[in-house]
């Protein structure tokens, strides 16, 4: 029934022509005085309507053809193939509504990319986290589990206490650190940049670490010309300099020192913060501002790894940028740039 009544429709237009000219031809017949004549009009009304059929026909095998076309384009879409179908320049409807579904699946299937990096992002964050968890849990539950069990003297009962106390501090610095990150990276904190004196940004990175390199004796120098202004967010930059001031003390020996020197360029404000650690090697430049990256040699001292990339975020999103330059066993330099 359905088929009959779009068939139905589709001659409708033709119909009603046929009956319109029918009753034209039967209303003028009589004013046409010679036979001959009439069987002429006879004759030019019916070429119309065939004209008008084949005419008909034709839009019919165009509208077939262009929705085949059509189907085959979207199935090649569908299987993700879409070079099978070329993208036409041609100034024609087909290659109008080609382009506008070859643009939408370029759309469509980067979206879906983003999707699956987004994926792999979440799991392998997860897993770096269970990682990173896994140990310090481990070793509350251990000691945990001996302090419960055995009746230990006093002094090692403190030092168990004092063990578990740094592994918890462990644990609330990874969650610190896993909070700060989520947060840059899905923007929910917004920066709050304003010109403001780079010296007194400094004096709070480097009051971030002052006890730890006291204790191990490591000497701390600045050269900051108070004169020196820079639109940025005085706490986040501290921040980001803090951790690579950090990073510098943990792996500099005792006695080793650390500077920090800031020079005006014409576009960029340099800060150098320079150690006498261990150093790092060339090839790993770009893995230490990977999050969670830790270098084998480091994997005696604290930290969960996130400092550096903390740092490289904080700083990108002020459109500045960090690079590095060590060697090995003479320590190394990361500069900051930061837009004057």
């Amino acid at each position: 029934m359905e088929k009959k009544g779009n068939k139905f429709q589709e001659m409708f237009p033709l119909l009603l022509a046929a009956a319109l000219g029918a009753a034209m031809a039967g209303m003028i017949w009589e004013y046409i005085p010679e036979r001959m004549t009439r069987y002429m009009f006879l004759a030019v009304l019916a070429a119309v309507f065939l004209l008008l059929a084949v005419w008909r026909a034709g839009i019919r095998r165009q509208m077939r053809g262009f929705s085949d076309d059509l189907c085959e384009i979207l199935d090649s879409l569908i299987d993700g193939d879409p070079g099978r179908w070329p993208q036409s320049y041609e100034d024609s409807l087909k290659a109008k509504v080609q382009g506008k579904l070859l643009q939408f699946y370029d759309i469509a299937d980067e979206a879906r990319k983003e999707s699956s990096r987004d994926k792999k992002t979440i799991q392998e964050l997860v897993s770096d986290i269970s990682h990173q968890v896994k140990t310090p849990m481990a070793n509350i539950r251990m000691f945990t589990g001996i302090l419960k069990e055995h009746d230990l003297p006093e002094e090692k009962r403190r030092q168990f206490l004092e063990t578990m106390e740094g592994q918890i501090g462990k644990l609330d610095f990874l969650m610190e650190s896993l909070i700060k990150m989520s947060r840059l990276e899905t923007g929910t904190f917004v920066l709050k940049p304003e010109e403001a004196q780079l010296s007194d940004t400094i004096a709070r990175a480097l009051s971030l670490v002052w006890a730890r390199a006291e204790k191990k004796g490591i000497r701390l120098d600045a050269d900051c010309d108070s004169r020196i202004t820079v639109r940025h967010d005085p706490k986040w930059t501290a921040e980001a300099i803090g951790n690579i001031l950090d990073n510098a003390v943990k792996y500099t020996p005792e006695g080793g020192s650390i500077s920090v020197q800031v020079r005006p360029w014409q576009i960029y404000t340099r800060i150098d913060i320079t150690d006498t650690g261990m150093g790092i090697d060339p090839e790993h430049y770009h893995d230490i501002f990977q999050r969670f990256y830790r270098a084998q040699e480091a994997a005696g001292e604290e930290g969960v790894g996130l400092g550096l990339y903390l740092a490289q975020e904080i700083v990108r999103q002020e459109m500045g940028y960090i690079t590095v330059k060590s060697e090995k066993g003479k320590g190394s330099t990361f500069s900051v740039f930061l837009l004057s």
